[in-house]
Formats: structure tokens, sequence, C-alpha cells
């Protein structure tokens, strides 16, 4: 089974921008700089994640994104399908042409029947499933303190060389 980058960060920054979108958007630098995800690649993702109306865009000073319903609402599979992700265990993508030497696999059904069965489990899962879990929480309070730290560094970093 392959579930790649694309997937895994999409995933990551939704369930970031659930824990830090409660009142007001939250920004694609916040979210790159708390995830070490690239700025540039988080601006193609959330293109899809809004095209598939999964988060919705906040424009002018304090913009950013909030996710377009209720955190209850969105699972993980949406995510994943939203940024043309697929969890596939298959080798010929699901398509049986590439399986053995152009014929189907004697396994090719096993593989496509869990591949439906991790859809599946990823469906029954939501972003306020996540974000409920202690661990999550515990985590993001984490990078939370982390960014803060790094962002007094900088700042520091900033004054010193004015006054140089």
């Amino acid at each position: 089974m392959r579930l790649t980058t694309k997937g895994r960060y999409a995933v990551t920054a939704m369930i970031d921008l659930a824990i830090n979108a409660t009142d007001t958007p939250v920004s694609l630098v916040d979210i790159s700089e708390r995830q070490s995800i690239s700025l540039s690649y988080l601006e193609q993702l959330f293109s899809k994640l809004r095209h598939y109306n999964l988060v919705k865009s906040v424009r002018g000073p304090g913009g950013g994104y909030q996710l377009s319903q209720s955190a209850d609402l969105i699972d993980i599979a949406q995510v994943i399908d939203a940024v043309n992700e697929s969890v596939d265990a298959t080798r010929c993508q699901g398509s049986s042409n590439g399986c053995n030497a152009g014929d189907i696999c004697l396994t090719h059904f096993l593989w496509q029947d869990l591949s439906n069965q991790i859809h599946d489990f990823l469906a029954g899962i939501t972003l306020a499933d996540l974000v409920n879990k202690q661990e999550v929480r515990n985590v993001a309070r984490n990078q939370t303190a982390r960014q803060k730290i790094d962002s007094k560094l900088k700042m520091n970093k900033i004054k010193s060389s004015l006054v140089e």
C-alpha cells in the first residue's frame, strides 16, 4: 500500500487547520512553519481542497483558511480523494492492465479489496475524531510553543541586526 506525501501532507494540514482555526482563519504560512511543509506545496494542496469545498479562503488582513464545514463532517478519505490521491494496494493502480504482463494477476482482487477496506476505514475517521485525541492535541500544543519560540528568535535577530 502506498500513500504519497501529497496525501499525508493534505491530512496533516487539515488537522492543523481544524485545531487552529477555531475563531479566526489560519494562514498557510503558519501551517507551513508548524508542519514543516513547503508553502508552495500547501498552496497547491489547498487549491484542490477548496475546489472540493473542504476549506474556504478568507481574504484581507488576518485572512487565511477555515474549514468549510464542521470537522465532524469531513472524513480523512475525503481529504485524500480531494488531492487526487488514492490508497491503492495493487501494483496496477486498480486497472488490472499492469498486473502480470498486461493480464490480471492472481492476487489482483485481494489487493483491490484491501484498498477498498483502507478507504472505508479512512472514511470512518473524521477530522474531529483526530482533533479530539489527547495525543494529537499534545503534539499541536508543542508545535505551537515551538513556533512561538522560533518567531521570538527571528525577531531578536532582526532587532539586533538593526541596532548594529
